[in-house]
């Protein structure tokens, strides 16, 4: 799964990065180094303006929306809690998604992710209480991490809409599945015109768009437990905890 992140790049860099026609950003927008499910996450998504007439061409937009996806038909928000990843494999079927998997598409920008290794230790067997090590993963060029995602929009009982999202997960390659088996599908930019469109709404065809990551390209390392709390912010959080940023140690598997 995909249950926390960092997001530290400039507004400006997102807007020339994505070719966002629309900064739809609210106030400002603030590094990340700990994104965790109900907070307010940037999203780019291609949508016609508001109160554009139905025929209207979309354009693509910077905006924020909460983390947590939150279906048209819900009752109650609070669902969103517990959709914050959806699965590669079943999400143009599941009745939650399929609806914005077809229409409502949108991409996460994230500097990494962060996952954690369950260490198995004699005294940990004994309290048992496995230790936890949070690993920060992220694409080894230093590039923008483009995670898939879909959005939707949800109506208050106050009249006004709700907009969320979720990440689309995927089985991580070799090198990252000894960490945690499932990883955020990531989006290559050539690939991210056709994600972004509306009117491409063929499952198949939208489902061939998501190709997992290969191994080898993403750095893993070992970084500070500070992570755990989701009170901690900065940049120290994703810094690495040893000299070597290569790859997780093997003494640690």
């Amino acid at each position: 799964m995909c249950g926390r992140y960092a997001t530290s790049r400039a507004r400006q860099e997102l807007l020339d990065e994505f070719r966002a026609q629309v900064d739809a950003v609210e106030g400002d927008l603030e590094p990340d180094y700990n994104v965790a499910p109900t907070k307010q996450v940037p999203v780019i998504l291609d949508r016609a303006p508001k109160d554009a007439p139905e025929e209207a061409a979309p354009v693509r937009q910077l905006r924020t929306v909460r983390w947590g996806l939150v279906p048209s038909w819900a009752k109650d928000p609070a669902i969103g809690n517990r959709m914050i990843n959806a699965r590669a494999e079943t999400v143009h079927e599941k009745p939650s998604y399929r609806r914005a998997f077809a229409r409502r598409r949108c991409l996460l920008p994230a500097d990494g992710y962060f996952e954690w290794y369950v260490q198995q230790s004699e005294e940990a067997e004994k309290k048992k209480r496995p230790q936890k090590q949070p690993f920060f993963i992220r694409p080894k060029d230093g590039g923008i991490m483009a995670m898939a995602g879909l959005y939707e929009l949800w109506k208050t009982p106050e009249d006004e809409w709700l907009w969320t999202c979720t990440v689309i997960t995927t089985d991580a390659p070799d090198d990252l599945g000894r960490i945690h088996d499932r990883m955020p599908m990531v989006v290559e930019p050539d690939r991210w015109d056709a994600w972004l469109d509306p009117s491409l709404t063929e499952p198949d065809r939208v489902r061939g768009l998501l190709v997992p990551a290969m191994a080898g390209t993403m750095d893993a390392y070992p970084v500070s437990k500070a992570v755990n709390n989701v009170k901690n912010n900065g940049p120290d959080l994703v810094r690495p905890e040893s000299d070597d940023p290569a790859g997780p140690p093997d003494a640690l598997f």
